[in-house]
């Protein structure tokens, strides 16, 4: 059976995310270099894609130099060790609309989970130079903890400095590529 390889474009693309600090407010960082396909039947059914995503935990940014570093660090990602954030679909399924489901297996730290997330899917279009595009809104949560992801800050009140929540979203544009 023929199938459609697809391709993310960077320059169309953007992934972010979203977390609590001090439970007052939220801080805003995203992944600026990233990779990612994704793999359809002969037919243009997105039903059942695979898509594999990865993030390059060094490209990630919050407007604040200071913090980016700590994020980077043992504290919190650990890119020394662990450079490639990995999402693996295990299913790609229609809700209603343009409404999907994203099921997969993300990996982060060298931990794995199963995560759910929420696609809008926003269509196929011809861009100017012929080249068959498709584009995506991805949002969904995932705990921090359940991927080590935490330094021991608390408050003075001991409360959290940060959440335990991660809010997900990015915008994806792939186009296809003629294999």
């Amino acid at each position: 059976m023929a199938s459609n390889h697809w391709v993310i474009d960077p320059a169309h693309s953007e992934i972010h995310f979203k977390i609590r600090h001090l439970v007052i407010s939220n801080i805003t960082g995203a992944f600026t270099r990233f990779e990612g396909r994704f793999v359809t039947g002969e037919h243009d059914n997105f039903n059942d894609a695979y898509f594999t995503i990865k993030m390059d935990v060094y490209s990630i940014d919050t407007n604040n130099r200071q913090r980016d570093e700590h994020l980077k660090s043992a504290d919190f990602f650990d890119a020394d060790n662990y450079p490639v954030i990995e999402f693996l679909s295990t299913s790609f399924t229609h809700i209603e609309g343009d409404k999907h489901k994203l099921a997969g297996d993300l990996t982060i730290k060298g931990i794995t989970k199963e995560v759910v997330l929420d696609v809008l899917f926003g269509g196929t279009a011809k861009d100017g130079f012929g080249i068959d595009r498709a584009g995506f809104e991805i949002t969904g949560n995932i705990n921090r903890n359940d991927f080590n992801i935490h330094a021991n800050d608390v408050t003075e009140a001991g409360g959290l400095v940060l959440g335990e929540v991660i809010k997900l979203h990015a915008n994806v544009q792939f186009t296809n590529v003629k294999e």
